[in-house]
């Protein structure tokens, strides 16, 4: 199938539109942050740096880590710049740009991580680790396309019934980060858990400045949010998606989440840069390992 000019964009250098990336600037093995200046903050323990680009909000730099080639990527905040990310990652991956075709054999890459977020459960300390092995994604992103078999849909609808969720809101859906990386990344220093992926930062996540909330008691509701053992341990603003994207392309993908805040409890980090550099290291020596 050729793909017309419309829907895969080059750049007069032939890279990919957003990222600037061209195919050989990608490693299999991809680190997202979110904020531009934390790739360095990654990069500055590498080995060997081959290449920096930078777009938009969009930095990446491509080196090796104690043998192995790493990409760390920046995607700006949210699910709408997963979209763009995870969708020209893999076109870097698996679609030839000489002939606009997709490839034959295709490559599974391993999406990781590295971000920050907030703990909905009293029982989760700042400054602690968490993977999450699935998110709840209240952005719509994954429903605009054809879904439905990676979703859960009986822990999207107890969550529905239990949140009284407003229908004019973006309906909940339920996706699982890759097991074997899961596996991979899980020691005694990180907990595991299941992520709430917020559209917003403030009145999405419960906070108020002058706007009032729709829901006050919403995140009440999601942290007494209970589906057999499961329940909701922490917010944030990109799994969701990394996660629906990967599962439908094919790429394996997790997310390392650095606790910087404890919303039952009220509290942030006093050394949230120090918490999230000791996440940096510790998904680093794992990478290195896999």
């Amino acid at each position: 199938m050729h793909i017309p000019s419309s829907e895969l964009i080059l750049n007069e250098d032939g890279s990919i539109y957003h990222l600037n990336l061209k195919p050989t600037d990608l490693a299999h093995t991809v680190i997202t942050v979110g904020d531009p200046d934390r790739v360095e903050k990654v990069t500055q323990h590498f080995d060997e740096i081959l290449l920096t680009k930078h777009k938009r909000e969009f930095k990446a730099q491509t080196g090796f880590y104690k043998g192995k080639k790493i990409t760390v990527i920046s995607t700006g905040i949210g699910t709408d710049n997963i979209d763009i990310v995870l969708n020209e990652l893999d076109a870097l991956a698996n679609i030839d740009f000489s002939t606009r075709s997709i490839k034959k054999e295709l490559t599974s890459l391993k999406v990781i991580r590295i971000g920050t977020s907030g703990a909905i459960q009293p029982d989760i300390p700042i400054d602690s680790f968490l993977i999450s092995e699935r998110a709840i994604g209240f952005d719509s992103l994954l429903q605009f396309y054809d879904s439905l078999d990676l979703q859960d849909q009986e822990i999207q609808a107890a969550f529905v019934k239990h949140t009284n969720w407003n229908k004019d809101k973006s309906t909940p859906y339920v996706v699982e980060g890759s097991d074997m990386l899961s596996v991979h990344f899980a020691s005694s220093e990180i907990y595991t858990g299941f992520t709430a992926t917020n559209v917003g930062f403030y009145g999405p996540q419960g906070r108020v400045l002058r706007a009032k909330l729709e829901d006050p008691r919403l995140n009440d509701k999601i942290a007494s949010f209970k589906h057999g053992n499961l329940k909701v341990t922490n917010l944030e603003m990109e799994t969701s998606g990394i996660y629906g994207l990967a599962k439908l392309l094919g790429h394996e993908a997790i997310s390392l989440n650095a606790i910087l805040a404890n919303r039952a409890l009220g509290t942030f980090s006093k050394n949230p840069e120090e918490t999230t550099q000791r996440l940096i290291q510790y998904a680093l020596d794992k990478i290195a390992l896999l």
